[in-house]
This record gives C-alpha cells, structure tokens and sequence, in this order.
C-alpha cells in the first residue's frame, strides 16, 4: 500500500544554530552560482564574496601570523601562525594544514580558515603553517598534491622561515575535507619518498619528521552511492550533485570516480604496507554524507597495519568546525590537542 504524504518518514536532519545557519545557506548559494555548467567557476563571484583576514604581526586572539610566498606565479605561499607568548622552555610541534574547500575555493586567507588555524596554534599550542595551493578547475589534480610535496620540500630546506622554537621533527599534516584528501596523498608521496631515497639514495626529507595526520571529514568517494550519501541527500553544504561536479573538476579527463585520488580505499587503491605512514585521527560527523567513505578510509588504514583512531560527533554536519559557537568545534580542538601530545610523549 502507497503510504501517504503525511506518513513518509522525513529525512533526519541536524539541529544548526541560526548564526550557523545563515553562514552555511550564504556559502552555499555563492559555491552553486559560481559553479558553470561547463566546469568552470565565475572567479570574479568567489573573490568578491570570500571574506578575508589578514596577516598580522600584532596578536589577534593571542596568536600572530605572517605570509610567507614561495610562487608568486603558482600563488603557492603559505601563512604561519605562532602564539603570540610561547611556552619558557622547549620547543613547539609544527602543524601542516591544508584546507577544504573542493580543491577548487577557500584559502589559508579565507575568515573562517584563518580563525580555525589561530585556534589550533593557541589551544596545543603549536606552530600552525596553513599552505595556500592552486585549486580546480584550472588546476587539476595532481597540481594540489605537487603543491603539498613541493611546499614540505621548501619548508624542508628554509626552515628559517618559522620561529626558532618551531621543531620540524615533530610535524603533524592536517586538513580538512579536500585538505585532509591532501594531506593524505602527500602522507603517501613522503612515504614514497623515502622508500625511494633507501633504494636509490635519491634525496628526500632531511630536517621535516611527519610524526602524525590529522583528518577531518576528509572529502572522498566513488562511483558507487553510499547509504549515508542517499540517506543525507540534502544535507549541509554536501549535496550529489555539488561532490560529482567537484570530482569532474578535479580529476583527470576521462577519469570516474574510483579514481584512487577520489576513492582512496576501492580498488584502485595505493598498497601503504611498505610504506611509513604516520599514524591518524579521522574525525566523522553524523550528519555528513560523505561518512560512510571516512570510516572505510579509517578501516582501510587499519587493515594495512597503520595506527589509526575515529572520532565521532554523531549530532555533527559537514565543516561544523568553522563554526566556533557550537561545542563540538572545540572539542574537536581538544581532541586533535590530545592526539598530538599522545604521539609527542612516545
């Protein structure tokens, strides 16, 4: 029997504060009008509408930041956030992060990217370096995993660019969504890395030591439609639609997506069991369509004899990190605090 209107089971959604709320339909009506049918992006609309924050020798928040650009052709630079008042004695990790975005919007400049970073750096307390890499459509893939490598070699050889209590032996790679997606993929090409330095005596990492990845939401996927993807179809920021036009962007022409930059953990995934793969946090939300390819990313992980840990925020939607106000945000800080100072203390 045909049920009803009435009857039919309304989609679970996630309770989002009003100020959250806003900011989520603003992003979202800007990344659907700037995105063409044709695959490109109306620039001139993003740039108009991505508020920016800017670099700052004066503490803001207790933290201050400078840029620092290695490609101005590429625009590849990145920004360094360190506590305005370090710790008396000792050194500080060093957080690598790569931010979401689709590969193809947002910046380490971006207002909501700069505050989580400035967060970060306060509350570990840490060196925080956001790194600003070319974004698709005009750049495909691998243009952002070449950026991440060719940034962890600069930061590799110049390591004055940092303040003198910056340890670069204890590196931690982090992102989230997209930036996660690279942060990754550079983990598996500085794994790569030095299996081909053991083999051929080709030069790698000399100073850098990546002792830890942090994944957040990491934005993966596949031909296949998950139970979460159907299931959430509708929900904050992610859509179907907004992830295949995404993955058409950013991949190779003539490419799906079990592409292994896309689905990671499917059958065209990397053999990670020789490499040295630093051990990882994936932070899911369970409100986010994208889960049911973090947890098989984290499985994954598992399976091929690397370190891994999942944390869940059942209640929590896609990027909710942004978002300062809820508490979730923070304890997410928290946890990524407890994270590093657990593999600091080995």
């Amino acid at each position: 029997m045909a049920l009803s209107k009435g009857s039919e089971t309304a989609k679970p959604k996630p309770v989002i504060p009003w100020k959250a709320r806003i900011s989520i339909t603003f992003i979202s009506t800007i990344t659907d009008a700037a995105r063409r049918s044709n695959g490109t992006i109306n620039r001139r609309l993003t740039n108009l509408l991505d508020l920016k924050a800017h670099a700052s020798s004066s503490p803001v928040n207790g933290v201050t930041s400078k840029d620092v650009t290695i490609d101005a052709e590429n625009k590849l630079w990145f920004r360094v956030f360190a506590p305005a008042v370090s710790p008396a004695a000792g050194t500080l990790p060093v957080v690598v992060y790569f931010h979401g975005g689709g590969f193809a919007f947002l910046s380490p400049d971006s207002l909501g990217y700069d505050a989580v970073c400035r967060r970060i750096c306060r509350h570990v307390p840490a060196v925080v370096v956001s790194v600003n890499y070319r974004l698709t459509p005009e750049h495909r893939y691998p243009s952002q995993y070449d950026d991440g490598e060719l940034f962890l070699h600069f930061l590799d050889e110049n390591r004055m660019v940092l303040p003198e209590n910056a340890d670069v032996s204890k590196c931690f790679l982090a992102g989230d969504s997209a930036g996660a997606n690279l942060a990754h993929n550079v983990a598996v090409r500085v794994g790569k890395m030095g299996i081909r330095e053991n083999e051929v005596g080709n030069s790698g990492l000399r100073r850098i030591r990546i002792v830890g990845l942090v994944a957040i939401q990491p934005f993966f996927g596949g031909e296949e439609r998950t139970e979460a993807e159907v299931r959430f179809e509708g929900a904050p920021l992610v859509s179907k639609e907004r992830t295949d036009w995404t993955w058409k962007a950013f991949l190779p022409d003539g490419s799906d997506r079990d592409h292994r930059a896309c689905n990671v953990s499917g059958p065209n995934s990397e053999d990670l069991s020789g490499l040295d793969y630093p051990d990882t946090v994936v932070v899911v939300g369970g409100f986010d369509p994208l889960q049911d390819w973090q947890r098989r990313f984290y499985e994954w992980l598992t399976k091929s004899g690397k370190k891994a840990q999942l944390v869940e925020y059942p209640k929590m939607f896609h990027a909710f990190y942004i978002f300062p106000d809820l508490p979730e945000s923070s304890q997410m800080i928290t946890q990524i605090k407890d994270f590093m100072n657990k593999k600091l203390a080995e």
